[in-house]
């Protein structure tokens, strides 16, 4: 099923500049590790040395934090949208 993965800025040098990639999977692991095996590059700043996606990035399913929503393990739905956001960090 078709996902639509949505790239932060920072990360857009990794994906030829693409906001969105399209992947297929029927978890968000399985759309993440799609991602990875279209853009290789992202796995460095997405995953820890272990293989799992790093704490300080946080993945959005459909504007749903992942983590209160059965984590990188949670099914989707063709059409869905995953947003990748990384932490901010900082500020008084």
């Amino acid at each position: 099923m078709a996902v639509s993965i949505r790239i932060p800025t920072p990360l857009r040098k990794f994906t030829d500049d693409q906001d969105v990639v399209e992947v297929e999977g029927n978890t968000v692991r399985e759309c993440i590790d799609a991602l990875i095996a279209k853009h290789g590059e992202l796995a460095n700043q997405i995953l820890d040395q272990n293989g799992d996606v790093r704490r300080f990035v946080n993945l959005f399913l459909n504007d749903r934090d992942v983590r209160f929503s059965g984590g990188d393990s949670a099914e989707v739905k063709d059409g869905d949208e995953i947003a990748i956001i990384p932490a901010i960090a900082g500020g008084r």
